[in-house]
């Protein structure tokens, strides 16, 4: 079993909250993380018919049965639930930790534990495995084409099972309009919402055109905001919002859309193989949604808000992402294996600009890290170390030479 990053995040939040929610999207392995963290704890899934029926006639008797808490698997089936776990923690002593609820359908888990448990429970939203959880459990490739273009979801490094990433991808995108967003759009909408889907996937790593999507689909602006917040809220796209300056402002207003798993971008595309993906015109972006998906990942793993924007100004400089951290960083993402000074020209110029504490950060395909002029030149299998280091403590990397 993959340890996951997230295992200490989950246990500082259960020694101060007493319901803890695991969102994320579908088989990013939330009740497996559930699971390894609380392995004492009963384990109840309301997918069970009987279970579900006993705990919606009589929800207060039911949470009786777990003096010491549980594990709900599934909770939002169970809408009832939410409102008795309320009145047990008010009514009883302090005790963090004690339930923890999941749920495939993170609409209705987060919704439910926000309107009833509000200062009561907190949330872990839990993406697919990162590069640095592969790469600690022996199953990192060598090569990163593979795995951006297989992506990260937790079953296809399942050593059980044997998917392919083209069959799983369609049958994920299936069960998640099939069961996610049917209940949140009309019913005569799911074909030009699957026609969102593919058309988004064509924007990965580009600014967000509203427009085009509407004038592409036939429907108006304001659905197409709608549908995009439920891309996002289930954690399948996200939104990389421009930095603003020092009044507050941003130079551009239009975000970024990056989708959260590179495989799910790649079988989208219509990418069949690694080495399409090497040939696709859409290489850099399938790499720069990797990148940002594994700040991502770091981010949220530590119970942090992401805090990611990108940068452009009006004279066309632009800079792929930058972390507003503890130690600001701006970070240029390039496919190339190869090391180049030039890759880092643009963070350059932003630096020069900034006039601050800032670094600078080229992310690539290649297998030594280097250090140029005070810029980081980071491999690919490094960047989990770069996203997870304290700025203050960073290792040494060599100087480049010639």
């Amino acid at each position: 079993m993959i340890k996951r990053e997230a295992e200490e995040t989950v246990r500082r939040l259960a020694s101060q909250f007493p319901v803890i929610g695991i969102t994320g999207p579908r088989q990013s392995g939330k009740t497996t993380l559930a699971k390894m963290v609380f392995p004492d704890k009963p384990y109840v899934t309301f997918d069970d018919k009987d279970t579900r029926e006993i705990a919606t006639s009589a929800p207060k008797d039911f949470l009786l049965a777990f003096p010491n808490g549980a594990i709900f698997d599934e909770a939002q089936k169970v809408p009832e639930i939410f409102e008795a776990l309320k009145q047990r923690v008010d009514e009883e002593s302090y005790k963090p930790g004690k339930y923890i609820l999941t749920g495939s359908s993170q609409f209705r888990l987060k919704n439910n534990m926000t309107d009833s448990l509000a200062g009561r429970a907190t949330f872990l939203n839990l993406l697919p495995f990162s590069i640095g959880e592969l790469k600690n459990a022996g199953l990192l490739t060598d090569n990163p084409y593979e795995t951006a273009y297989k992506g990260l979801y937790p079953p296809l490094y399942d050593e059980k099972k044997h998917f392919l990433p083209n069959d799983w991808f369609e049958g994920y995108i299936g069960t998640y309009i099939d069961i996610d967003v049917k209940d949140q759009i009309n019913t005569i909408n799911i074909s030009s919402f699957k026609k969102l889907i593919q058309l988004c996937a064509t924007m990965s790593g580009q600014t967000l055109s509203m427009s085009s999507l509407s004038n592409g689909l036939g429907i108006s602006i304001p659905t197409v905001k709608s549908w995009l917040s439920i891309l996002e809220a289930s954690s399948i796209i996200h939104l990389l919002e421009p930095e603003t300056n020092n009044m507050g402002k941003a130079l551009v207003k239009t975000p970024k859309l990056y989708f959260i798993d590179s495989g799910l971008l790649c079988h989208l595309l219509r990418l069949e193989s690694k080495e399409e993906l090497i040939l696709s015109k859409s290489k850099g972006a399938v790499i720069e949604t990797l990148a940002v998906s594994e700040l991502l990942k770091s981010r949220l793993n530590q119970g942090k808000s992401p805090n990611l924007t990108f940068y452009r100004d009006r004279n066309g400089l632009e800079v792929d992402i930058i972390a507003d951290w503890k130690q600001d960083f701006a970070i240029e993402v390039k496919s190339d294996s190869g090391f180049e000074k030039r890759h880092a020209s643009g963070v350059r110029k932003y630096l020069a600009q900034k006039q601050d504490v800032t670094k600078g950060a080229v992310f690539y395909l290649g297998d030594t890290e280097y250090n140029v002029d005070g810029i980081s030149y980071v491999p690919w299998k490094k960047w989990p170390d770069f996203c997870t280091k304290d700025s203050n403590k960073q290792e040494r990397t060599p100087d480049f030479e010639g």
